[in-house]
């Protein structure tokens, strides 16, 4: 049995690190993670482990914040070991870690309905992962973020009152500066999510109805490819209207819900007087392919006051400086709160920066939404 179980520390500084369990089969990876993560400052490296089982085992005893799951392993592999790890640790942050294979995007979207928390793709070969700077700093970035929230998350619910005290009073909330409606009804339905994305629009366009029917909606989520094609399928399910990864020059037209590729920036542009897609295949923006911000700009070009900018959960900053487009072009930003995000970066941006005129929690949104199409403006 390959297994690498790291010393503990009592140290007020290894207390606050994200502790993170790695499980996978390949001896390189588990190196590789390993030496990524030790660099870190703020995280640290309590468990490597070969297989599901091993990790469903050792869990209670290494007590990590995020776990770091391979797919593919013998004895148990990710998708069965991933119930395992939650039922002995509600609140464990498990990623997905896969190659980019239509198998593998499968299992990874349906283990984020299982509980996952996020995913990862890995790239196809050692070699690759070796190389791949974009993919180590995607990494990272998610162990801490979404490590950090949980910390923070379990150290709250946690916290008791002193002996003899009444729990402490929490203040209300400062109210948030939001914008008013525009007066004009909206007619376009742009879409920005990326960390806990998939689940969110899942529950939202699930939720829809009609107003596919009524107006084009454009979705950005981060994503490679394959990925995406595997979420257009959801969510053609859960929506009941054509969806599928936008082509280059087609038309964009009510009744369809277009996705940007894995891997592509989904524009528009006005066309003889047609609005249709343009798929960018360049640079990344806010390192990320797609990226949120060329689409909502883009939408603000071509549609001007006509255009509500939905910013869900996620990680970053992207769709930032989309969603100041669009209200400066006359149309409105609703971004998903804090309290049902995965992760309030992407949503927290456009709020902090009084980009918004409503800031709503998730099974909310689509209500909403159906009002300020039928033409309510409040």
């Amino acid at each position: 049995m390959n297994v690498a179980v790291m010393p503990g520390s009592a140290s007020a500084v290894t207390a606050r690190r994200v502790r993170v369990m790695i499980v996978d089969d390949a001896v390189v990876v588990r190196g590789m993670f390993s030496r990524w993560i030790e660099a870190e400052a703020d995280l640290q490296v309590v468990a490597a482990l070969r297989t599901g089982r091993e990790a469903v085992d050792q869990l209670e005893r290494v007590d990590p914040d995020v776990v770091v799951l391979d797919i593919d392993m013998p004895e148990l592999d990710g998708l069965t070991a991933l119930p395992l790890l939650l039922a002995k640790k509600r609140d464990l942050v498990v990623i997905m870690a896969s190659t980019l294979t239509r198998r593998n995007a499968e299992i990874s979207l349906k283990a984020l309905a299982l509980g996952a928390t996020d995913y990862i793709p890995k790239p196809e070969s050692n070699r690759d992962v070796t190389a791949a700077t974009s993919f180590r700093r995607e990494l990272i970035e998610k162990i801490r973020q979404l490590g950090l929230r949980a910390k923070r998350n379990r150290a709250t619910a946690a916290a008791p009152p002193l002996a003899g005290q009444s729990p402490p009073l929490v203040p209300d909330a400062a109210p948030l500066a939001l914008r008013p409606f525009p007066a004009s009804v909206p007619r376009v339905l742009v879409i920005g999510a990326s960390t806990g994305g998939p689940t969110a629009l899942t529950t939202l366009t699930g939720k829809l109805g009609t107003l596919f029917d009524r107006v084009p909606v454009l979705i950005t989520q981060h994503m490679p490819p394959t990925f995406t094609t595997i979420m257009a399928e959801h969510i053609a399910r859960t929506s009941g209207r054509p969806t599928r990864e936008a082509q280059d020059g087609e038309e964009v037209n009510a009744g369809t819900i277009y996705i940007a590729p894995g891997g592509k920036h989904m524009k528009v542009a006005r066309r003889n007087g047609v609005a249709v897609v343009e798929i960018d295949d360049g640079p990344l923006v806010n390192f990320c392919k797609p990226a949120v911000d060329p689409m909502f700009a883009s939408a603000a070009a071509v549609w001007g006051a006509w255009v509500l900018g939905l910013v869900l959960t996620g990680m970053g900053s992207d769709g930032l400086r989309g969603g100041q487009a669009i209200v400066g072009a006359g149309g409105s930003v609703v971004a998903q709160d804090e309290a049902t995000s995965v992760v309030w970066g992407m949503p927290g941006q456009v709020t902090n920066a009084g980009l918004c005129s409503a800031v709503l929690p998730l099974d909310e949104i689509a209500p909403k939404l159906l009002r300020l199409f039928a033409g309510e403006r409040a």
